[in-house]
């Protein structure tokens, strides 16, 4: 915006979310976290790329997404790679060897400041049943890589919503974001 935006003005906050009017514009703002999430990109090693079901409350349905959560929620945790590894375990029960951030940018940049980062997971090792934490009730799907663009279309014609980041982390689980391939 070339003009200059007035301050913030805060008009409702909860708990988890803060909404916000800046000049005509209304948006959403994470409360904590300081708006940043993670989103893991990961293969177990017999090449089954690793996706997670759960029930979505502002959808009204189940979702299938890949492993994701919000960085900085956790005491100590002040790094997207921390953030990464912590949610791959919890949401999938596999441990990464090594993490890569990729890229970093918005999620839905007209109704809220939250950032993602597609970040790498390699050299997996199952660690746990994962299903998440106490709070959380996640399905772990373990779906062949060449088969997970037909599972994902089955899925939807069940019934599922589908984040449509899906289909970026499965295009960068073979290249990195400039269209290179990546070694396997």
């Amino acid at each position: 915006m070339s003009e200059a935006l007035p301050p913030p003005e805060t008009m409702c906050e909860g708990k988890w979310l803060r909404l916000v009017r800046r000049g005509r514009w209304e948006y959403a703002e994470r409360t904590h976290a300081d708006g940043m999430a993670v989103i893991i990109i990961a293969a177990t090693p017999d090449d089954c790329v690793l996706f997670v079901e759960q029930t979505r409350i502002p959808l009204g349905g189940k979702t299938i997404e890949m492993p994701a959560g919000l960085v900085g929620d956790q005491p100590g945790e002040d790094t997207l790679e921390d953030a990464a590894r912590r949610e791959l375990v919890e949401e999938t029960g596999w441990s990464a060897a090594h993490v890569e951030v990729l890229l970093v940018g918005p999620t839905s940049s007209g109704m809220s400041n939250e950032r993602i980062a597609f970040v790498r997971a390699t050299g997996l090792e199952r660690v746990g049943p994962g299903g998440g934490d106490s709070t959380e009730d996640i399905i772990v799907h373990q779906v062949p890589r060449a088969d997970a663009p037909a599972w994902l279309m089955r899925k939807r014609s069940e019934g599922y919503e589908l984040d449509l980041k899906l289909w970026a982390g499965l295009w960068m689980l073979e290249r990195n974001p400039d269209g290179t391939a990546i070694d396997r």
